[in-house]
């Protein structure tokens, strides 16, 4: 095992059991070098392993600290109900800054999950959404057929009175009934690295979800990513007590 990995792993340890607790600052680099017997090149590259785990971050002209890591939960099968009985917006937990709304052509993965042309012009909301902590979480983007929201307040650049779905049942008079969530993990881009604060090289999730009436037509795609350090996945669901011979095939 190269020296780096063996300091990371010294560290991580010291986290885990609490000796580096949550908040703490960590040892000059010059320090944990002195004490692991190696360079100070070395620890910067066990730091930056730790940083890409999202266990410790930097604070600029202060030092290395212990990160606190947080995860949100998202229960996907239980968010419509919930949002139903109440009112605001399906993701009320945190505060939603509008970036854009109005219409653009659609690329290619989401004129594909809706069944049109690449290029065709759908109406783009783009979000992002911050906590309470005024930290970035979420970059998001629902994509509308323009033929039911193209010149109504769906294409303005202002947050909508209620969730978009029940928005979106009120224009078109018919009601989402089935949805489909395509999760992806692959490392951030550039410029989404820096809207996050994650170092280069770590993980996003980007979730692709799909929204249809009983027709099948489709009402809503919208696009999430998140840290994947941040977020946890809830999937509770019932068990068949029989065989579904036409059931889908799982690759995992």
């Amino acid at each position: 095992m190269k020296k780096y990995h063996q300091i990371a792993d010294a560290i991580r340890s010291q986290i885990r059991e609490g000796v580096l607790p949550i908040g703490s600052k960590l040892p000059a680099e010059t320090a944990i070098a002195e004490d692991h017997n190696t360079s100070v090149p070395t620890v910067r590259q066990a730091m930056g392993v730790l940083r890409a785990e999202g266990l410790i971050e930097s604070r600029q002209g202060i030092g290395t600290f212990v990160r606190e890591t947080r995860r949100f939960e998202r229960r996907s099968r239980h968010r419509y109900g919930g949002a139903r009985a109440r009112t605001g917006l399906l993701n009320n937990t945190f505060r939603h800054d509008i970036i854009s709304a109005g219409p653009e052509p659609a690329p290619e993965r989401i004129a594909e999950a809706m069944g049109i042309p690449t290029g065709t012009d759908v109406i783009v909301r783009r979000r992002d959404l911050y906590d309470e902590r005024n930290e970035l979480q979420e970059i998001g983007a629902s994509y509308l057929p323009a033929d039911f929201a193209a010149g109504t307040y769906l294409a303005e650049p202002k947050v909508v009175p209620k969730a978009l779905f029940r928005c979106v049942e009120e224009l078109t008079g018919k009601r989402y009934a089935y949805a489909v969530d395509h999760w992806i993990s692959r490392p951030a881009a550039v410029e989404e690295a820096e809207a996050f604060g994650l170092p280069l090289g770590a993980y996003v999730v980007h979730i692709v979800h799909t929204a249809t009436d009983d027709d099948g037509d489709v009402l809503e795609v919208s696009e999430s990513i998140w840290p994947a350090d941040r977020l946890a996945f809830i999937d509770e669901y019932e068990i068949p007590s029989e065989a579904q011979p036409g059931a889908l095939k799982s690759d995992i």
